[in-house]
């Protein structure tokens, strides 16, 4: 069983996610920041890297042991990624944790039912920009449907881990959200092939 090789790439995907968090704080414009966040998924699927909600979809179709704690160790490389670069930033950049506060204060204000359900339908949108990607190779996906969950307001469970990092809040109401929020994005990523398996089709 193959440890080493999930739990490594997901560290490096939770890098990419954290520099286009990073961008997406620097930009004045909401729109620019949402189309930078598309550095990081373009970076990952060209590098082969392991994002967790690009790969929880497809345990509808595979769930092995090997792809379930594949799954599993993303989500931890993924969260320890997000923390250590978060946490950077913050301190590098004091004006990011600033921003990083409010927008945190402002997703737990959401009721669970909320955040959930703004998580399932980020799920949707990152299978879909995987998914594209895994098809034909092309990035079109991820151009469109990146932008697509941030300015609509839908909730990634490792972009959230970064910006509470940076935020520097750390509490059970926090985990709690994350949870919440990871939960959402594994449904929203699984709908879609669920959906092709009672169509009678197999995807991927």
């Amino acid at each position: 069983m193959q440890i080493r090789k999930p739990f490594f790439l997901s560290i490096g995907a939770g890098i990419y996610v954290s520099i286009a968090g990073s961008a997406f704080f620097g930009s004045d414009n909401r729109f620019v920041g949402a189309a930078l966040f598309c550095v990081a998924l373009v970076a990952i699927c060209y590098q082969g890297l392991y994002l967790f909600t690009g790969k929880i979809g497809y345990l509808a179709d595979t769930h092995d042991k090997q792809s379930v704690v594949d799954v599993a160790l993303t989500l931890v490389g993924n969260g320890l990624g997000t923390l250590a670069c978060g946490l950077a930033v913050g301190y590098i950049k004091p004006g990011y944790r600033n921003i990083a506060w409010e927008m945190c204060e402002s997703k737990l204000a959401l009721s669970m039912g909320q955040a959930f359900a703004a998580a399932i339908f980020c799920g949707i949108l990152m299978y879909t920009a995987v998914e594209v990607f895994k098809v034909g190779k092309s990035p079109l996906g991820i151009f469109f449907c990146v932008p697509a969950f941030i300015i609509a307001g839908f909730e990634h469970s490792i972009a959230n881990m970064f910006y509470f990092a940076s935020a520097r809040m750390f509490t059970g109401e926090v985990i709690v959200f994350l949870v919440v929020v990871i939960l959402g994005n594994s449904v929203g990523g699984m709908l879609l092939p669920w959906l092709k398996q009672l169509a009678g089709e197999k995807h991927g």
